[in-house]
């Protein structure tokens, strides 16, 4: 029996394993939290799946290092960077990883903790939503638009206030699955 998922995924086995088991659950895990915000940030201009076909590329390149590392890259480690097709070859979004990670150290050496410092726009709460079909759920809420503007003033880069949206979705700060998904 086929389970009933939102509408926005498809039958591409990547989606459906995103949608089951990550999207709108809640994480509380630094890494993953900083990964999303990133990704998120790269999807700018283009459709989820393309990021998400490109994530282990991301992660052998970004995630899996510490956020040290990650902000110590320099623009010639950057550049060449450009030229796996695995990325999304774009330098501004891939120095928007390093310039975000900086951002993440900045705020931690604030004695800040990041983890619940994002928790904290949503009151450290899942908000869930009522959703009938996903096409009406918001691009973006207040909410989004204050988390927005507090990174960027942290000096965090490609995170707008719809971007923040997706990024709060993604991490479960909000359940937007659609009221007749199995995954609600």
């Amino acid at each position: 029996m086929t389970k009933q998922r939102c509408g926005w995924c498809s039958e591409d086995p990547l989606y459906i394993h995103y949608h089951d088991h990550e999207w709108g659950i809640a994480n509380h895990d630094e890494t993953h939290l900083f990964e999303m915000l990133c990704l998120e940030g790269q999807q700018a201009g283009l459709s989820w799946i393309t990021v998400l076909k490109k994530r282990d590329c991301y992660r052998q390149h970004f995630f899996q290092h510490a956020i040290a590392d990650i902000a110590a890259l320099t623009e010639v480690q950057l550049q060449e960077k450009l030229k796996d097709a695995g990325l999304i070859r774009h330098i501004g979004k891939l120095a928007a990883i390093r310039d975000n990670a900086k951002a993440w150290q900045s705020i931690k050496e604030q004695g800040i903790d990041p983890v619940q410092w994002l928790w904290s726009f949503v009151n450290n709460t899942v908000q869930h939503n009522d959703v009938a079909d996903y096409r009406a759920a918001p691009a973006q809420t207040v909410q989004s638009q204050s988390l927005s503007k507090a990174l960027k003033k942290h000096g965090f880069k490609f995170v707008g206030p719809t971007t923040c949206y997706a990024f709060m979705q993604a991490i479960g700060m909000v359940n937007d699955h659609e009221n007749h998904c199995e995954f609600k």
